[in-house]
């Protein structure tokens, strides 16, 4: 279902680690499960974000005044012409970052830092497989967005409340199924009719979900191991859990 080589088809690359103290430019509700917030600021000249999938540590004060909070989110847009960038927060908990996006207004002042790298997968793969909760569906529209017409692609998406199910626009022809639970997810993705060729399969959420989910891509479904790529966003029971599951 894969080719032989498909690691020599992604490249990682590096970037400069630097913080960026901005600006809160607008906030926006796409969705009732999510904010938009659109930042600005002089300090984002030369910022970098090569991968959907790549990630800035957002940085916010403790309530208690103790260490920095820290937080892991895509870059859902980049303008280098306008200077902005845009978050998307899934509000999917009562956390500290939860909280802060929910409360946001223009002209807030805000912290982060990265990408420290980006893992840059290729659009031209015979398909592509997107698959994850709430918390991966930032990374997963920016990713239609970028995919050109003439490809061909799945997203298998879980959302808790059916009001965050959104349209996702792509030139690619785009086949979306939304599901209720990761275990939904899991079986929606272990009954895909994928086609031949060469494909990349991607996927982020909660720690077990994910962790069932590369185990049926790779053991059950037969993807090569350098074809997918299942990260863990987050963990129940767990705060600031991230991790990239190889197992």
């Amino acid at each position: 279902m894969a080719s032989d080589h498909p690691a020599s088809r992604v490249q990682r690359v590096r970037h400069e680690l630097r913080r960026r103290d901005l600006t809160v430019l607008s906030v926006d509700t796409p969705t009732p499960g999510f904010r938009r917030i659109t930042f600005t600021g002089a300090e984002l000249a030369g910022f970098t974000s090569a991968s959907f999938d790549d990630h800035v540590k957002l940085f916010l004060d403790a309530a208690d005044g103790g260490e920095p909070v820290r937080r892991d989110y895509t870059p859902r847009q980049y303008d280098a012409a306008a200077g902005t960038l845009a978050i998307e927060f899934a509000l999917h908990g009562d956390g500290p970052a939860a909280h802060w996006a929910t409360q946001a207004t223009p002209g807030q002042r805000a912290t982060i830092g990265g990408p420290r790298g980006s893992f840059i997968i290729p659009t031209d793969f015979d398909w592509h497989l997107l698959a994850g909760d709430e918390t991966a569906l930032p990374a997963v529209a920016r990713r239609l967005e970028e995919l050109p017409a003439g490809t061909r692609a799945f997203a298998v998406l879980h959302v808790t409340d059916a009001a965050d199910r959104r349209a996702l626009p792509s030139a690619a022809s785009v086949q979306v199924q939304w599901v209720d639970s990761g275990a939904a997810l899991v079986e929606a993705v272990r009954a895909l009719d994928l086609p031949g060729g060469e494909g990349f399969a991607w996927g982020a959420g909660e720690a077990g979900a994910m962790a069932a989910l590369r185990r049926v891509l790779v053991d059950e479904r037969g993807l090569d191991r350098q074809a997918v790529r299942v990260s863990a966003y987050w963990k129940q029971g767990a705060t600031a859990h991230h991790e990239h599951i190889e197992t």
